[in-house]
């Protein structure tokens, strides 16, 4: 076999295997990417709830601050639903795949103060 006909056959290898790693490091990377943006958004997701449950306990159900809480929540799930179509909800600690919050889930505070 002539030197022209072995470079050819290692420019192919190469460029299987290049392919081939580049395939590998692109799916092993995509769970950690969902892992990091998931816990992203459950974690802004869970502190704006503590944040309106800190509110109505501190300053009322129909306070200035329980209502910008509240608004901050409801951004934080648009967020969510509208970069991953999830959304987490604190209060049963687990994901929805469906827009089916209600903007009324806090009604049940009401009472406090």
């Amino acid at each position: 076999m002539s030197i022209k006909g072995q470079s050819r056959r290692l420019g192919l290898g190469s460029m299987i295997f290049a392919g081939g790693a580049l395939a590998a490091l692109l799916f092993t990377g995509a769970p950690q990417v969902r892992a990091d943006r998931d816990r992203d958004c459950q974690k802004r997701i869970s502190k704006a709830d503590h944040r309106l449950h800190e509110a109505i306990e501190h300053h009322g159900y129909r306070s200035e601050q329980a209502e910008r809480a509240h608004r901050v929540l409801v951004e934080e799930r648009e967020r969510c639903w509208n970069t991953y179509h999830r959304w987490w909800d604190e209060d049963e600690h687990r994901w929805h795949d469906s827009r089916d919050w209600r903007d009324d889930d806090h009604e049940h505070y009401r009472d406090h103060r």
